[in-house]
């Protein structure tokens, strides 16, 4: 998954950014609003995170153009201002969630799995297909009831799978999910973590089929491939 991330404070949003990529995803920080909606027209993210009192334009400003442009994806708003009028501001303003500073890296991290869930209409932290189950709360993975050991990207590109199935995942989609500003990946990079994902789930009886000109789809073998969501 590939986060925005908007705020002026350098050490801060380090901080933030640090945790954030330990925790498996991607993420692009930029210092202001104009930066932001830059990004967001050449670039697509999965979630953003937005400081409000950000110089120049506000977050909250930024949340508002962010929804009126019809951008779709969560924002979840990070500020110091605690009073009633902020939060319930922000939230009429299109944010998905508010989180006043400071707060500890689990709670964000919670709070941004559910925001992903609610947008990708999945409704749990674990996500299934088959005999694979992906705890996304714990980073756990297993298949056919034994633990799976996989490295960052090959686990971001089985999430976005999972979350698509049984519908298939565009190739683009995932190139997004992986790529930050600060690590280009080629599209022949995700042919290399799609393989290395098929010879790992293919003996348990997962398929990853490619479909020409668009993506990859999990398939089960032998069953119709319909997801099991827990």
């Amino acid at each position: 998954m590939r986060l925005l991330l908007v705020e002026d404070d350098v050490m801060v949003a380090s901080g933030i950014k640090l945790g954030l990529c330990n925790a498996g995803y991607t993420v692009d920080w930029v210092p202001s609003a104009e930066r932001a909606e830059r990004a967001l027209e050449s670039d697509s993210f999965d979630l953003a995170i937005v400081d409000i009192g950000l110089p120049g334009v506000d977050g909250l400003e930024l949340t508002r153009r962010v929804r009126d442009r019809g951008l779709e994806m969560p924002v979840l708003i990070l500020t110091a201002r605690d009073a009633l009028h902020d939060r319930v501001q922000g939230l009429d303003l299109g944010a998905d969630d508010y989180m006043v500073k400071p707060f500890e890296l689990p709670e964000l991290l919670a709070r941004l799995r559910a925001l992903l869930r609610r947008s990708q209409a999945a409704t749990s932290a674990v996500l299934g297909f088959g005999p694979v189950e992906m705890d996304t709360a714990l980073r756990r993975i297993t298949l056919a009831g034994e633990p799976l050991e996989l490295g960052p990207r090959e686990w971001t590109v089985l999430e976005y799978l999972l979350l698509q199935a049984p519908k298939p995942a565009a190739k683009d989609k995932l190139l997004q999910a992986l790529t930050g500003w600060d690590k280009e990946i080629t599209p022949n990079a995700i042919e290399v973590y799609i393989s290395r994902l098929r010879a790992r789930l293919e003996p348990a009886g997962v398929c990853l089929r490619s479909i020409r000109g668009f993506g990859y789809r999990l398939e089960v073998t032998g069953s119709s491939g319909d997801v099991a969501q827990t």
